[in-house]
C-alpha cells in the first residue's frame, strides 16, 4: 500500500500497485519488481552510517522504479523531483547499474549520466563504482576505467560513461538510457548540453529512455519547471513524474511540509539537521528562499531578499535628532539621471542597548519627475511634496540631471551642523564628485589619506559581505530606527542578495527598475558605523552572541 505522501507525488503516469515483491520467486516478478530484486540482492550501501549494509529501498523509490518499468505504454521519459540529500545520487546509481549489470543490460548499449558540471558528473561515477567494488556479488561482472569515468558491464558489453555540460562530451554516440542529474539548475527553457543529449537517442526507437532526477528549477520558464508541467497537464502515457514538494504557502518551520518534500527524511536526510535549517530560516530572511529551495523542493529565485517586509517594519521607530552624537553615512553616488542616496546613522542609548537612529536623503532631477514616477511605477512626485508635518521624503535637484555640485554642498552644511565621522561611498563616481567637495571647502585631509572623513567602499562581494553582515544583525536585533522613511523602504524592499561560491553576499535589484540606492548606502553606513568605539562594551551594537559567532567565523 502506497503512502498518501507518495500518491500525491505521483503527477503523471501509472499509480504502481505494491506487492510483496521481496518473497515472490524470480520467474513471477514483473519487470520492476525484478529491478528492485536486482538493487537489493546485488548493491550495498557504499559510504555513511550503513556502509556495507545491503541497499534497502524505501517506498518513494519503489514507486517510481515500478511506475517507469512496468508502464504498460512503455515509458520515454521518467522525472523525479525530491528536496536536497534524499539519496538523489543512489538512486542513480542504483538505475544505471541495473542497466549496465542488472536485469535491463542490453547487450551492446550505452548508458550515461549527465550532469552540470565535471565534480557532478564524478559524484555519480565514483558512488556507482564503489557499490561495485564493494559487491561480492557482482565480482568479475565489470570493468572500471577511472580516467574515461567509465564501466563496462562485461556480459553485454553495456559501456557506461559520465559526461557534464563543462566537458561538452554528450555528442557521438547514441546511449539507450541517459540519466540526467540536477536538471534544476539549468537556467531558461532551453539547454544544448541536455537536446545533444535527447536528439542522440534515436537509434533505439521505443525502448530509449531519458531519466531527470533533481530538485524543482527556479522559475515556470526554467527546462525543469516546463517538463514537469507538461507531464501533468498533458498526461502522456509515456512519460512517469513523481514530484515531492512543499505546499507553496507552508511555513518553514511546518513538519508536514518536510515530509511531502523529503521522502527519505528520518532515513538518508537528518531530521535535526532540516529542523536547523529551518529555525535559522525562521530567523533570518535571507536565509529562507535558500530552505524553501533544497529543503522544501519548491521553485524560489535564488535572489533571495535581503530583508523581510515584516522584520524591517519592526524597525519602525521613531528618528531623534542627532545633537552632538557621532554620525557615520552612505554615500551612493547614482548616474546623473538616477536616484542618488545619502544615508546617515548615529547611536543613542535606549534603556542600555544602543539603536541606530537613520536619516536618510535621496535625490533625483526635478525635470521629468512625474514622467519617472510612472516608468518606475513609483510615487516619486509624491514623496517630493511635503506632508502634513512639512517633511519631504525625496529632494530634487535643478534640470535633467543630478548635480554633483548641489550633493557637495549638502554633505558641506552636515559636516558643519554635525559630528560626522565618517563616510563611505562608492568610488565608480567619486572623480566626478571631489572636486566639488573641494570647491564647497573640504579640505584634503578631508578628502584623502589615512584620516579622511570619506573611506571609498567598494560594491563587490570582498566589501558589500561584511558590512551586509553588521546591517543584518543591526536589523534582526532591531537596534536600528528607521522612522519607516518610504524613500528608503522602497529600496530595502527592491534589494536581494546574490551569493558567490565562498558564500560571500552584494546586493542586487530583484527587478530591473527597481531601485536599491538607500540599501546599498545604508549598508555602507552601517560598514561604517562599525568603527564606532565610543560605545560601552555593554551596549555595543555588535554584543550580541549570534553576530560575534558570525563575526568571527
Amino acid at each position: 500500500m502506497l503512502s498518501e505522501a507518495v500518491v500525491g507525488a505521483i503527477k503523471c503516469g501509472p499509480t504502481p500497485v505494491l506487492r510483496d515483491w521481496r518473497k515472490l520467486p524470480t520467474e513471477k516478478l514483473t519487470r520492476g519488481e525484478r529491478m528492485c530484486r536486482f538493487i537489493e540482492t546485488y548493491l550495498v550501501v557504499p559510504e555513511g552510517e550503513l556502509v556495507g549494509q545491503p541497499i534497502r529501498l524505501l517506498d518513494f523509490q519503489v514507486a517510481f522504479i515500478l511506475a517507469v518499468y512496468d508502464n504498460p505504454a512503455g515509458t520515454s521519459r521518467a522525472y523525479l523531483s525530491i528536496a536536497r540529500k534524499n539519496s538523489k545520487t543512489a538512486t542513480i546509481a542504483c538505475l544505471l547499474l541495473g542497466h549496465v549489470v542488472g536485469p535491463e543490460a542490453f547487450p551492446n548499449s550505452r548508458i550515461m549520466s549527465g550532469a552540470r558540471s565535471r565534480d557532478q558528473a564524478a559524484e555519480v561515477f565514483n558512488y556507482a563504482s564503489k557499490m561495485l567494488m564493494m559487491s561480492e556479488r557482482l565480482k568479475g561482472k565489470y570493468r572500471i576505467v577511472p580516467s574515461g569515468k567509465m564501466i563496462v558491464g562485461l556480459k553485454k558489453n553495456v559501456v557506461y560513461r559520465a559526461s557534464s555540460a563543462e566537458a561538452k562530451s554528450a555528442h557521438g554516440g547514441s546511449p539507450l538510457v541517459a540519466i540526467l542529474d540536477e536538471v534544476g539548475q539549468i537556467k531558461g527553457p532551453h539547454d544544448d548540453f541536455v537536446e545533444a543529449i535527447v536528439t542522440s537517442q534515436g537509434a533505439y526507437g521505443d525502448k530509449a529512455m531519458i531519466f531527470a532526477i533533481s530538485t524543482q528549477a527556479a522559475t515556470d520558464n526554467d527546462l525543469f519547471s516546463r517538463w514537469l508541467d507538461d507531464a501533468e497537464t498533458s498526461k502522456a502515457p509515456r512519460t512517469v513524474s513523481h514530484l515531492y514538494a512543499a505546499p507553496a504557502d507552508c511555513d518553514v518551520l511546518d513538519e508536514d511540509a518536510w515530509k511531502a518534500a523529503n521522502p527519505a527524511l528520518g532515513v538518508f536526510k537528518s531530521v535535526s539537521s532540516i529542523r536547523d535549517d529551518a529555525e535559522r530560516a525562521a530567523r533570518m530572511p535571507t536565509e529562507e528562499a535558500s530552505f524553501r529551495w533544497l529543503h522544501l523542493n519548491q521553485r524560489i529565485d535564488a535572489s533571495a531578499p535581503f530583508v523581510s517586509p515584516a522584520v524591517w517594519r519592526a524597525c519602525d521607530g521613531p528618528v531623534s535628532d542627532f545633537d552632538g552624537l557621532p554620525v557615520f553615512g552612505g554615500l551612493d553616488l547614482s548616474e546623473v539621471s538616477d536616484l542618488t542616496a545619502l544615508v546617515l546613522m548615529a547611536p543613542k542609548d535606549v534603556d542600555g542597548k544602543t539603536v541606530w537612529h537613520v536619516k536618510p536623503t535621496f535625490w533625483l532631477p526635478g525635470d521629468g519627475l512625474r514622467e519617472k514616477a510612472k516608468a518606475d511605477r513609483v510615487p516619486y512626485d509624491v514623496w517630493n511634496t511635503p506632508d502634513e508635518d512639512g517633511r519631504r521624503f525625496l529632494e530634487t535637484t535643478p534640470g535633467p540631471t543630478v548635480e554633483y555640485e548641489f550633493v557637495a554642498h549638502h554633505l558641506r552644511g552636515l559636516f558643519d551642523r554635525m559630528d560626522i565621522r565618517k563616510i563611505g561611498f562608492d568610488r565608480w563616481n567619486w572623480r566626478h564628485l571631489k572636486p566639488w567637495l573641494q570647491a564647497a571647502g573640504f579640505t584634503d585631509e578631508q578628502l584623502d589619506g589615512d584620516n579622511a572623513v570619506f573611506e571609498p567602499f567598494g560594491q563587490g562581494f570582498a566589501s558589500m559581505s561584511p558590512a551586509l553582515r553588521d546591517l543584518e544583525s543591526l536589523i534582526l536585533n532591531r537596534r536600528i530606527a528607521h522612522g519607516g522613511h518610504p524613500v528608503l523602504t522602497m529600496c530595502m524592499m527592491n534589494a536581494t542578495v546574490k551569493q558567490d561560491p565562498s558564500g560571500n553576499r552584494k546586493l542586487e535589484k530583484k527587478k530591473s527598475r527597481g531601485r536599491i540606492d538607500g540599501a546599498v548606502a545604508l549598508a555602507q553606513a552601517a560598514a561604517m558605523a562599525g568603527t564606532y568605539e565610543g560605545a560601552s562594551e555593554a551596549s555595543s551594537p555588535w554584543d550580541n552572541p549570534e553576530f560575534s559567532i558570525a563575526k568571527a567565523a
